[in-house]
């Protein structure tokens, strides 16, 4: 049985410090919500993804989401509770069984513990993944005033997961201040059950938060390097495409598809990391479909599998080899563009060009080339 996932990213997070919301900071090369994205993503029986977004952040929902395909983001509320129930509303249209409920802060919890929530509602209206709590528990102010018993407590965290028209309804019918899903449907009545979670679930709100998931990621990746290399020729035409821009130029570039040398040797980069073969394994030029093909559908194709594989991008540099078109006046703009293909903070990307002073196929300006490094870390 499917199951839609909705995603609560509209909060501002103020006490993770100063800078953007929280879900859109980069922890290990890519915006929080794009790790919890992609991690859903991974759950089998997932068919459906809404985010729900503040108003005022749709430009960077879409860097950040840049190259996966989900549905238009919904706008949130004042609340949570108001978001949740404004994400709800709007998925009501189109009949759903199932929804999983997750918070964009909690952007590392695995797809296991997701999938005990998904498959715990074959029995039951609601659950939601919990830990027990392990440490001692103290009353009091200044001092310490009395013990508190522990059992049967627990931490609670996100997904959790309900039969759609239920918490619906819960929500309908719920007043303001709940703190959670799981305080809405037990307010309607609908019981709850308890699934195993895990420590990595937990909610970036702190500073201290956002070191912690930098450090819990760097132990479990290894870096890897590959560079890529492409060349094309220069034919007919009165424009070319350089990382994703559309250059005008008294030449054209000849290939099977846009022929975007810098594009195409990044591609070779990236799939190097992972060791999946090169561009023309995935894409060959054999085939009619990839006939003049945007080049950025082959980049974020790679970028895909190395997140696939639990990989994280964390650095591009591409070095354009041509006497023309003048790369320096487009720089800027090819930075923004393959940054916004990949994910990646404009930081992470470098662009630059360099001639070879007259000699060989490219100082005699029959044609270009390019090359690319690729920088990502991979699961051990």
């Amino acid at each position: 049985m499917t199951a839609t996932v909705l995603i609560v990213a509209a909060g501002r997070g103020h006490r993770a410090g100063e800078g953007c919301p929280k879900q859109y900071r980069v922890v290990a090369g890519k915006p929080v919500l794009r790790h919890a994205v992609e991690a859903v993503r991974q759950v089998a029986g997932v068919d459906d993804i809404a985010v729900v977004i503040h108003p005022d952040d749709e430009a960077l929902y879409s860097l950040s989401i840049a190259g996966i395909d989900l549905r238009a983001p919904i706008h949130g509320g004042a609340t949570r509770q108001e978001s949740v129930r404004l994400g709800l509303e709007a998925l009501s249209s189109s009949a759903r069984s199932r929804v999983l409920i997750h918070d964009a802060a909690r952007a590392f919890m695995p797809p296991p513990a997701m999938t005990r929530v998904l498959a715990a509602l074959d029995g039951v209206d609601g659950a939601t993944p919990a830990l027990p709590l392990a440490d001692s528990l103290r009353s009091g102010e200044s001092h310490v005033a009395g013990e508190i018993d522990r059992s049967g407590l627990h931490r609670v965290q996100t997904p959790q997961g309900f039969k759609f028209d239920a918490i619906l309804a819960a929500h309908r019918a719920a007043a303001s201040g709940a703190t959670d899903d799981v305080a809405v449907a037990l307010a309607a009545g609908i019981k709850v059950a308890l699934v195993e979670g895990d420590e990595r679930g937990f909610k970036l709100t702190t500073p201290a938060d956002f070191e912690r998931a930098e450090a819990m990621l760097a132990s479990r990746l290894i870096s890897r390097c590959a560079q890529g290399y492409d060349v094309h020729r220069f034919g007919p035409g009165d424009h070319l495409w350089l990382c994703g821009v559309r250059i005008a130029h008294d030449h054209g570039l000849i290939g099977h598809s846009d022929a975007d040398a810098g594009l195409h040797a990044l591609t070779d980069a990236l799939l190097g990391t992972i060791g999946a073969g090169d561009i023309g394994t995935h894409f060959p030029p054999s085939d009619p479909q990839w006939k003049g093909a945007s080049s950025d559908r082959f980049l974020v194709h790679a970028a895909q599998l190395v997140a696939a594989r639990g990989g994280v991008i964390d650095h591009v540099d591409v070095t354009l080899i041509c006497e023309a078109p003048k790369v320096g006046p487009h720089r800027a703009v090819m930075v923004a563009r393959v940054a916004g293909l990949l994910g990646l903070a404009e930081s992470a990307v470098s662009i630059k060009a360099t001639t070879t002073e007259g000699l060989g196929f490219t100082g005699r300006r029959e044609g270009l080339a390019a090359s690319a490094m690729a920088t990502v870390r991979v699961p051990t």
